[in-house]
């Protein structure tokens, strides 16, 4: 009896990597990111091959049809825009490598997005969670510290968890960041969040090292970076304590912070600079929850609300 001929492996385009490789170098992007294009790509080289063609050779109908495929077997709209994002910018490489003549993917359009608003905390909340660590325990003493400084700064959690000494200026009242992409950002701290840090560095954070040394500035009990996992559980502990009901996430005193600003005045566009957006349109979604509160204030305090 014959042997039957064994069923070919798969092979990624080797484009693909020249890509990623191109996007590492000139972009920054983070190793997730860069995973997420790679996922999505041999995710879309494989169905190319199976009708046996190259994704240098694929047409907007070819696009099309993979979109349709995915969509009937339930993947979620959120995860085809995402994918929509990759094989745009692989795209716009190949035109401009002259790898292709013609944008394939140029006239399909991406599903459309429910526009969610970002979860917040109203003030009280904020008072309530940046009150609950008790200042005489080192360790909460620490996290007093941060969450002062994370709602002064508005910076993404991976950017307070990773900070160094250096970057912090005390006297100036400032802190230098370092968001995606590698680029950099002076934020300012305010006066309460200057106090807090202040107290721990006089001695918390002694006692949390133990005698090691470390150029984190926010060490854990083995004088290491904290995880970002690790500190948004200790914000869910708090909000616990506090009687907070509002859905917490790594996320909320950074939208706490830009929604505030706003609500009081702010310009978006030294909010946008605050929160390290490239894009002003990411910065635009929290006018939706600033114009949301003071609607509501209206309607409260108006004699004609």
């Amino acid at each position: 009896m014959p042997k039957s001929e064994p069923k070919s492996r798969y092979q990624a385009d080797p484009i693909i990597d020249i890509f990623l490789d191109d996007l590492w170098s000139s972009r920054g992007l983070s190793d997730n990111t860069l995973a997420a294009y790679r996922t999505d790509l041999r995710h879309f080289d494989r169905y190319v091959q199976q009708a046996n063609d190259t994704l240098t050779q694929a047409s907007q109908q070819l696009i099309r049809d993979y979109l349709d495929t995915r969509f009937e077997k339930g993947f979620a709209r959120t995860s085809s825009a995402r994918l929509m994002s990759s094989l745009r910018r692989f795209y716009q490489f190949l035109l401009l490598k002259k790898q292709i003549q013609v944008d394939p993917i140029a006239q399909v359009k991406s599903p459309k997005l429910a526009r969610k608003l970002p979860d917040s905390l109203s003030e009280q909340d904020v008072d309530s969670l940046l009150n609950e660590p008790n200042v005489e325990d080192p360790i909460e003493c620490r996290d007093r510290a941060m969450l002062e400084l994370l709602y002064a700064t508005g910076l993404r959690v991976t950017e307070l968890v990773s900070l160094t000494m250096e970057q912090l200026s005390l006297r100036q009242g400032l802190v230098r960041v370092v968001g995606k992409g590698g680029k950099e950002r002076l934020v300012p701290l305010g006066e309460l969040a200057v106090n807090e840090v202040e107290h721990y560095l006089q001695g918390a954070r002694a006692e949390l090292l133990n005698g090691k040394t470390s150029d984190v500035l926010f060490p854990s009990k083995r004088a290491q970076m904290m995880t970002r996992q690790t500190f948004w559980h200790r914000i869910k502990l708090y909000a616990l304590r506090a009687g907070i009901a509002t859905h917490i996430s790594p996320h909320t005193l950074r939208h706490a912070f830009a929604t505030h600003l706003l609500n009081h005045g702010a310009d978006l566009r030294v909010v946008q600079l605050l929160l390290g957006h490239s894009d002003l349109s990411t910065t635009q979604i929290y006018t939706h929850v600033a114009t949301a509160r003071l609607n509501q204030l209206h309607s409260e305090h108006h004699p004609r609300g």
